[in-house]
């Protein structure tokens, strides 16, 4: 197998290769970019003109997806699988990750969209320059672009694998995408109604890529994800990167669960309080007339929406940013 293709070894080793670019025997090119971000390009007779665009670890302690992408580019890397797209593989928060810890000074998930402007410390370097790789990669005119940001939970779920698929003023969300979600065992997608801040959001919203988070068990170390069962998304992964995978048939979204923002949970100051136990999971649901939370001058959430449930609920987020996200069923 070509050294690039230890990728997760060298970076959590902090190691920077010696020979930046290989060939495998095929006429696959590996390039190693910068830390944790290394561009496959497959032989120019093959290539189907995807570009594809696989994410993890911008939470450092989300292993699972982070062993996936490894598992991928190691087997792109030892010829087991022959590339036709364009594939660029990155992880995210490479200090976060030798520390085994969500972040290093604050969540690079909130830094995206020129967000990082406004911060400063390793996290806002690392969004800027995931922007501007991110952006060179999808820089190339007519050619289909794909971008999977790959996480783990912080707790629990009752819908155990679920996806979050931005928004962009005037653009409409693709049922063949949802259908592709459903065939890689993806169980619900939340419809974001506003741009968001998140990586995902960026390369939909000002790239034009199709862009989702998934979220894909609860966070575990390295080497303890035999729980997290990734086959029919590895498998749905594997055919993009061979350029065999079917178009989905936009109509098969059966079981699909679909949601939609009904509002957001802002913390606002230190007085905020939310009303939930701490063992709480992602989409419980909540009865109508329940006191969510509170903060200073009398703020209070209470819920109003039928069938309303809670996800991402976390108290101890920095002022200014959302606590929690309260969701309802939807449609398209």
């Amino acid at each position: 197998m070509l050294a690039l293709g230890k990728l997760l070894e060298l970076t959590l080793a902090g190691r920077e290769p010696t020979e930046k670019i290989q060939l495998t025997p095929a006429g696959t090119r590996l390039h190693w970019l910068t830390e944790g971000v290394l561009e496959v390009m497959p032989a120019a007779a093959a290539d189907n003109k995807l570009d594809l665009l696989l994410s993890a670890g911008l939470h450092g302690n989300e292993t699972a997806p982070i062993e996936l992408l490894d598992s991928l580019l190691q087997a792109i890397a030892s010829g087991a699988l022959l590339p036709r797209a364009r594939v660029l593989f990155m992880l995210g928060n490479p200090q976060a990750m030798r520390r085994g810890e969500r972040y290093v000074d604050q969540d690079i998930n909130r830094l995206f969209s020129g967000r990082h402007e406004q911060s400063s410390g390793f996290e806002a370097l690392r969004a800027n320059e995931l922007e501007i790789l991110a952006t060179s990669f999808f820089s190339k005119p007519e050619r289909t672009r794909l971008h999977y940001d790959l996480h783990t939970a912080i707790r629990g779920s009752k819908i155990e694998q679920f996806a979050l698929y931005p928004f962009s003023p005037g653009r409409e969300h693709s049922r063949r995408e949802l259908a592709r979600l459903r065939q890689a065992g993806i169980e619900a997608v939340l419809l974001q109604n506003k741009v968001g801040i998140t990586f995902s959001s960026f390369t939909y919203d000002q790239l034009g890529a199709e862009a989702f988070t998934l979220e894909l068990g609860k966070a575990r170390p390295f080497g303890e994800n035999h729980e997290v069962d990734l086959d029919k998304l590895e498998g749905c992964l594997r055919d993009l990167i061979e350029g065999v995978s079917s178009i989905p048939d936009e109509a098969q979204l059966d079981g699909l669960q679909l949601f939609r923002v009904a509002r957001e949970i802002i913390k606002h100051s230190g007085e905020f309080r939310l009303h939930l136990p701490d063992g709480v999971e992602n989409f419980s649901e909540l009865p109508v007339g329940y006191l969510l939370a509170e903060d200073i001058a009398g703020s209070r959430w209470i819920v109003e929406e039928q069938g309303a449930r809670i996800i991402f609920p976390n108290p101890k987020v920095k002022n200014g940013l959302r606590a929690g996200i309260l969701v309802v069923p939807a449609s398209l």
